[in-house]
């Protein structure tokens, strides 16, 4: 299996350079078909304060928006060019949200970014990491906004919890896995059973991963000392990986954001790139 649409999600902060450097490396490496995306978003202005708006202000605010659109499409072509991979821009005007998922509906996986707490608000409700896992519909490659990644997979853990979010994940991540020179399956603290892992956490995935020619190893652990987000990390940075794939939000998105989770807590410490899905 390979990629052939990949989709890098660009906002004009300084996370961009990174950003656009992996999904060019990951595109150059599967012959991959690479489309940047800058979403102009329309003016974020309370509808009590519309009539004290001039034309020269909102005028102001497009030429400002068109300036970043711009400069990121330069960013963009930059990298692409020095990749050698095949590409095209793409800027539409919208919600950042909507149009992410809008094209990434004919895209093999989306690239986007961790939230950067000095970067751009980018929605208002949440994080925008947050936001396009739950609702584009795709895998979600997740950036970290510090390092750089032009290559990484060689070496990745799966994050395995018998889910269905876990299981689509892991599917999505076949082009990936099938690549990897290592690949970890870790479960922590699993649930034996018909509904959970079974006799042996992980061996059943691990199986099924043999078959199509991907050398899995099964781990699992149980910790009480230390919560799983943790776990997951600490495993990460033990057995050298570079990479992690897990299911996003396998409770309620709602309670994960008020009281932590696993994505939650991944989204905000990760060290290394992460793959998504829902």
């Amino acid at each position: 299996m390979a990629f052939k649409d990949i989709l890098v999600h660009v906002d004009g902060s300084k996370t961009d350079a990174a950003r656009i450097e992996a999904a060019a490396g990951l595109a150059r490496r599967h012959d991959a078909h690479l489309i940047g995306l800058f979403v102009r978003r329309s003016p974020m202005v309370p509808e009590y304060a519309w009539v004290h708006l001039t034309q020269d202000i909102l005028n102001a605010q497009e030429k400002a928006m068109r300036e970043s659109a711009e400069s990121a499409e330069a960013a963009f072509n930059k990298a692409v060019k020095q990749s050698g991979v095949a590409s095209e821009w793409r800027s539409p005007t919208g919600e950042i949200v909507e149009q992410v998922a809008l094209n990434a509906r004919y895209a093999d996986v989306v690239v986007i970014g961790q939230e950067d707490e000095e970067g751009p608000v980018a929605t208002g409700t949440g994080s925008l990491a947050d936001r396009l896992v739950m609702s584009i519909g795709r895998s979600a490659l997740v950036i970290p906004y510090v390092g750089k990644y032009e290559t990484f997979g060689d070496r990745v853990l799966v994050a395995w919890d018998a889910s269905r979010q876990a299981s689509r994940a892991v599917h999505d991540a076949m082009p990936f896995l099938e690549k990897a020179k290592e690949v970890h399956v870790l479960a922590v603290n699993p649930i034996k059973g018909e509904t959970g892992h079974g006799e042996a956490p992980g061996a059943d995935i691990s199986t099924h991963l043999a078959r199509h020619g991907v050398k899995a190893e099964a781990h699992y652990i149980n910790a009480s000392d230390m919560d799983v987000g943790s776990m997951l990390l600490s495993r990460l940075a033990d057995e050298g990986c570079d990479m992690m794939v897990m299911g996003a939000y396998g409770h309620a998105r709602f309670r994960e954001l008020v009281l932590g989770g696993v994505t939650r807590h991944i989204l905000d410490h990760m060290t290394a790139p992460v793959l998504m899905s829902h």
